[in-house]
């Protein structure tokens, strides 16, 4: 049987662009903002376009963040995009500094100065997963700088500088690229996701 995937709703994010990517990719998940209908799922995906502080906030404002962290506890798969990565970390530090989730230990910094290109990174670029190679899309100013390198699934360049762009702890998985507008290599992504979850 089919297990209950929900993309949560806390105020950030593409919800819709999102939740058709999983309808593509043999899933319709609901959309919510209610803890007690998270607690019943079997998987989440937080989505996220926007602040570190903000998405803090929205997931405070509706009593989500002890539920959140209950279910990454149990186990259960978890899977953040973009900002939804980066609140997985136990700081960021977009307009000042904010407790995050800290479901895995690190945090979320702006790109250093020393970086030779514009900054947001925007566009197409490649992320190196093992021996595995795929372009993916990403729109970020921050990035994910975990505490423990083996939580680093997926590390990527830009302007000189190697950055983890995907990270892993258990069933918890981050991507700071957008895998629902990654093509099928994106697509293959959620695929996956889905197949942990049925």
């Amino acid at each position: 049987m089919t297990k209950k995937i929900i993309i949560v709703d806390y105020g950030v994010g593409n919800l819709w662009s999102l939740k058709r990517a999983f309808e593509e990719c043999g899933s319709v998940p609901p959309i919510s903002s209610d803890a007690e209908t998270l607690t019943h799922a079997d998987a989440l995906v937080l989505p996220g376009v926007g602040s570190f502080g903000a998405a803090m906030r929205g997931l405070k404002e509706r009593r989500l963040v002890a539920t959140i962290q209950r279910h990454a506890a149990a186990g259960k798969p978890l899977l953040g995009i973009c900002l939804g990565a980066q609140i997985l970390l136990s700081k960021g530090y977009e307009f000042g500094e904010w407790d995050g989730l800290n479901i895995i230990s690190g945090k979320a910094v702006r790109f250093p100065e020393t970086v030779k290109e514009k900054v947001p990174h925007i566009g197409w670029n490649t992320v190196k997963e093992g021996k595995r190679e795929f372009d993916a899309y990403f729109v970020h100013s921050y990035i994910l700088v975990p505490d423990n390198p083996k939580d680093c699934l997926g590390v990527t360049e830009y302007g000189g500088l190697r950055f983890c762009s995907a990270v892993k702890r258990g069933a918890v998985y981050g991507t700071q690229f957008h895998p629902e507008k990654s093509g099928e290599a994106g697509l293959a992504l959620i695929k996956k996701f889905v197949s942990l979850s049925v």
